[in-house]
């Protein structure tokens, strides 16, 4: 006799079997009301048939029956099938089968049976926790082979293009996901720099041009923040993982759009550290074997569409404030005027001057209330704009290209006597760009035009310099910069005048 009740629900099969039919009735609309599909059988010859020949994930099975008893029957199932979750079904706890029995046979639990069913629910849905949890590392695994598999690719002549792809697939179909994509920033390294390599699938597909207009600067700034940080980032609508190589080295992001990982992230982590290992296996034979003219078109086309990104943010947080407007350009001549004094290499002194350029990139994510108030501002809006100079290292960071300046723009606003932000760095723990640009952007505030005050002279704001000197700023960079002043300030207004008009 065969019973079927229940229809498919929460996606899990139960099939009930025992002799007595009020049994799988009883236990079919109790299950059933819990949200399983159920499937009944009286006769276990049948049902062990029908378990050959069909997919359940759990089994409710009466211990003791006229014609034959369970645990011989988990014996055949056991004979094709080492994965369906057992339950035995006992009239009385002196007529449960012994612990060896269970063991042996793999039998996961055991329930007495009575008029109430709350422990047997219970153990059912301690068996879906379990299927669950069983399902989640089998498809952690699975993941885990696809991409230890293709390390063999690698010494092929498969386009990396085509790895990351895979890659990116196995993660994104680990955790249910459709939109992803992978950076990878700083690991190409010959005589024509450092190279840059993107794949995006699902939202992300399509053209680098098309991809930088879809990063918001939260993103970026959320990218960068992963990669200075070598920390998974969770968002409300995805995470970025950071590819970590050996000895701890970033080598990139990737980023997913889901919902659905907070309970894998620690899996996640480690299915990423097994891809950024194949990676750069990859990108190294890559560098040795393939000198390839896409990478350095893709590079090439990247970087210029991320320095075209972080300029227009640029000009949007000028034209928030038309009292900033041209600071940021001001900043960076001055602080490159200050580096020749020091004798600073061609190559340095172009870090300073785009970290002038960029150094308050991060007002970005400032508003408009605080951003343009002509007052003073209260302890809430003071902590939020220094925020800023961080905002601003974590939108940098999203590109190698940009790591240099990174340090610039976090610590412009730290303080010899360390009473700065957002680190409180003091003296020498400060980096030596950014003393040089903190003093550049002091004085270029003091002789500007703001909202909430009118612009210093130029004897002043040096007064002002020096004043500061060993307890607000380095003292060699203020007696640089103002002998500067003094020696050829006209020149270098002049200067600043010509590159404007250029401009």
């Amino acid at each position: 006799m065969r019973k079927k009740a229940g229809v498919v629900s929460n996606g899990y099969r139960i099939m009930i079997v025992d002799d007595e039919i009020g049994i799988v009735d009883s236990l079919s609309i109790v299950l059933k009301k819990a949200g399983y599909d159920t499937v009944g059988f009286t006769d276990p010859h049948e049902a062990v048939e029908t378990l050959s020949n069909g997919v359940f994930d759990i089994l409710i099975l009466d211990f003791l029956m006229n014609t034959i008893h369970g645990d011989e029957i988990v014996r055949r199932i056991r004979e094709f099938n080492s994965d369906i979750y057992i339950i035995i079904l006992t009239g009385h706890k002196d007529l449960a089968p012994p612990v060896e029995t269970l063991r042996a046979l793999d039998i996961q639990g055991y329930c007495e049976k009575n008029d109430r069913f709350d422990q047997l629910i219970l153990l059912v849905e301690s068996a879906v926790k379990s299927i669950e949890q069983r399902t989640t590392i089998f498809r952690f695994k699975e993941g885990l082979n696809k991409i230890l598999d293709a390390v063999p690719r690698i010494y092929s002549l498969k386009p990396i293009g085509d790895i990351l792809e895979d890659v990116l697939r196995e993660i994104m179909n680990f955790i249910d996901s459709t939109d992803g994509f992978i950076l990878i920033d700083d690991i190409i390294n010959d005589n024509n720099g450092h190279k840059t390599l993107f794949k995006g699938l699902g939202n992300y597909l399509g053209s680098i041009e098309e991809f930088t207009t879809k990063l918001s600067p939260q993103l970026m700034e959320s990218v960068g923040q992963a990669r200075m940080d070598k920390k998974v980032i969770s968002l409300p609508n995805g995470i970025i993982l950071p590819l970590v190589k050996e000895y701890h080295n970033i080598m990139g992001v990737i980023y997913i759009e889901s919902s659905n990982y907070h309970e894998r992230i620690k899996l996640l982590e480690i299915f990423v550290s097994q891809a950024a290992a194949a990676l750069n296996n990859a990108l190294l034979h890559s560098i040795i074997n393939n000198k390839n003219e896409e990478l350095i078109k893709t590079y090439d086309e990247l970087k210029e569409r991320y320095m075209d990104t972080i300029e227009v943010l640029r000009l949007a947080v000028d034209a928030k404030d038309v009292y900033t407007r041209g600071h940021s350009e001001r900043v960076g001549y001055y602080a490159r005027k200050i580096g020749e004094l020091f004798n600073l290499s061609e190559d340095e002194l172009e870090i300073l001057n785009v970290g002038g350029v960029f150094h308050d990139i991060g007002k970005i994510g400032t508003t408009d209330d605080i951003l343009l108030k002509t007052d003073k501002l209260d302890t809430r809006e003071y902590e939020e704009i220094k925020k800023h100079p961080l905002k601003g290292a974590h939108i940098l960071s999203a590109v190698s290209m940009f790591k240099d300046v990174v340090p610039l723009v976090k610590h412009h606003h730290e303080r010899i006597d360390g009473k700065g932000y957002p680190s409180g760095l003091k003296g020498e723990e400060i980096p030596f760009f950014a003393r040089i640009l903190s003093v550049a952007d002091a004085f270029d505030a003091m002789t500007s035009d703001r909202l909430y005050r009118h612009k210093l002279g130029i004897s002043e704001a040096r007064k002002q310099l020096i004043d500061g000197a060993g307890i607000q700023f380095d003292a060699n960079v203020v007696k640089a910069f103002v002998g500067l002043i003094d020696s050829g300030f006209d020149r270098m207004k002049e200067e600043l005048e010509f590159s404007f008009m250029e401009i």
